[in-house]
């Protein structure tokens, strides 16, 4: 109950004003289709939005830290990675409440998107020992 029409429903209309959406609307500033809507029990965009998230808050918070450690530590997560690591953060709720399969394609880059704390750093160099056989002598040669 956190919009304007939630809010004007809520108050309602002081005495001598008639008691219609229309005198409402008017008096309040919100739209009366709006009003009307709210006081019917359709959900605002924003708690329609938040209900349809993949993760819930806690969660989103708990994988935004993680891929913000994993970068400070030289190390940052490659995209096409991280609906997977939600996916593994939802295998803590409920059998009932988990999803059977990770978010889609896009989902990384609106996580992104959402928290601008998550954009692309600079890499550090990768180690010359990170393979079996050293890169050195092929690239002197």
């Amino acid at each position: 109950m956190s919009d304007r029409a939630s809010q004007a429903l809520a108050i309602g209309v002081p005495p001598g004003v008639p008691k219609s959406y229309r005198a409402l609307a008017d008096h309040r500033g919100v739209p009366r289709s709006t009003l009307h809507d709210r006081a019917h029990g359709q959900r605002s965009i924003e708690e329609k939005a938040v209900s349809q998230q993949y993760l819930y808050p806690s969660e989103e918070d708990a994988v935004v830290k993680f891929l913000m450690q994993m970068a400070d530590l030289g190390q940052p997560m490659r995209m096409k990675h991280i609906p997977w690591i939600a996916f593994g953060v939802t295998h803590n709720r409920p059998e009932s409440d988990r999803p059977s399969k990770p978010p889609g394609k896009n989902w990384a880059k609106a996580l992104e998107n959402r928290h601008p704390e998550l954009q692309a750093r600079r890499v550090r160099a990768l180690d010359w020992n990170r393979h079996e056989r050293n890169t050195y002598k092929k690239i002197i040669h």
